[in-house]
């Protein structure tokens, strides 16, 4: 079975945070969202994956991922000119799949469930496709799916009054059909070919559709609060290091998670659950939870709070941050005493309170 992995669009509902690069690689716990994809691909049996590219920041992907060697995979890269749909950005992948069966991960999904005995299910069925559903709160978001004993009877694209509140997810288990039907496709009202449309077909064509449910966590990150959301529920997941230096006048609870060189010092507080990158300075910070901060950043006299720190930033101040997401180089340098403040800032952002 091969992976393709979707890393192409704007991302307009996250600028400024995407104007320089794709959303797709903006990071939950100091890594890629992308490259959790490609874990859960991995952990499928998956090692040939195509990642479909385009947009602002396209090169970045390809300098990131490179051929795919130190994440143990073999990666494709191929080009879509404008976003034109889930099912436009499949059929593109036609050549690279030829017969086999295949896993379509959207880049900017996250789940903590592992797919690998979804994908086996799949691989010995007879099922044109299998999908992940996960209940939701406000289904006229997504692609829903209308159930009736255990039997999928319909998918329709982010309908007014749902039938239902069980959300297809970015995560689909293909077989070269699906070619043939994106084929006959007509664009949606959005001048998009949408995978809904070309499920719903599948059905209607007599071709059989599994489905399987994730019940603990699923989020597309198609907004900053599901961003600082899904990275809190990441940070709460991982295993607690301390590779830097503790001066000893500090005080430090939770999951904790401290990277080489880094250096934590003058009476700083870390409630975890919190990562903390390389090569940082941690300097009478107050820290947590739910807080991630990337490399090489020197933080003095703030707080922070259920917020993303990019690598290179640099901030200074009686300023407490929370709620917020701050890019690549950015700085903050604030006199006022005691403020408290909420950020969406794009890269090299330089603010003076």
């Amino acid at each position: 079975m091969k992976g393709i992995l979707l890393h192409a669009g704007h991302g307009t509902r996250l600028r400024p945070l995407t104007h320089t690069g794709p959303k797709q690689l903006l990071p939950i716990a100091n890594r890629p969202m992308s490259e959790y994809c490609i874990e859960s691909m991995k952990e499928t049996g998956i090692k040939e994956i195509a990642i479909i590219i385009g947009g602002i920041g396209a090169q970045k992907v390809k300098d990131y991922y490179g051929d795919g060697t130190k994440f143990d995979v073999h990666i494709t890269y191929i080009h879509q000119d404008f976003p034109r749909g889930i099912s436009h950005a499949i059929s593109l992948c036609e050549d690279f799949i030829g017969n086999e069966k295949f896993l379509v991960f959207l880049g900017d999904n996250i789940i903590q469930k592992s797919i690998k005995d979804f994908g086996i299910d799949f691989e010995k069925s007879n099922a044109g496709a299998s999908i992940l559903l996960c209940e939701v709160d406000n289904p006229s978001r997504f692609g829903i799916a209308d159930i009736h004993d255990g039997q999928i009877k319909k998918i329709m694209e982010k309908p007014q009054n749902p039938p239902t509140n069980l959300a297809v997810t970015g995560i689909y288990f293909l077989t070269p059909i699906i070619f043939d039907i994106i084929k006959r496709l007509k664009p949606s009202k959005r001048n998009e070919l949408e995978i809904t449309d070309a499920l719903d077909m599948l059905l209607n064509e007599d071709h059989k559709i599994t489905y399987n449910m994730i019940t603990d966590y699923w989020k597309d990150t198609g907004t900053p609060d599901d961003i600082i959301h899904a990275n809190g529920i990441i940070l709460e997941n991982l295993s607690s290091y301390f590779d830097g230096e503790n001066d000893g006048t500090n005080k430090i609870e939770g999951n904790i998670m401290i990277g080489e060189n880094s250096i934590i010092k003058n009476h700083s507080t870390l409630n975890g659950p919190i990562i903390i990158g390389k090569n940082c300075i941690i300097d009478g910070v107050t820290i947590g939870p739910h807080t991630s901060i990337g490399d090489n950043s020197i933080l003095t006299n703030c707080n922070l709070q259920d917020s993303i720190i990019m690598s290179d930033c640099k901030i200074s101040g009686d300023i407490k941050i929370k709620n917020s997401i701050i890019s690549y180089n950015a700085s903050i340098i604030s006199d006022p005493v005691n403020v408290e403040k909420t950020f969406l800032l794009g890269e090299g952002t330089k603010l003076i309170l």
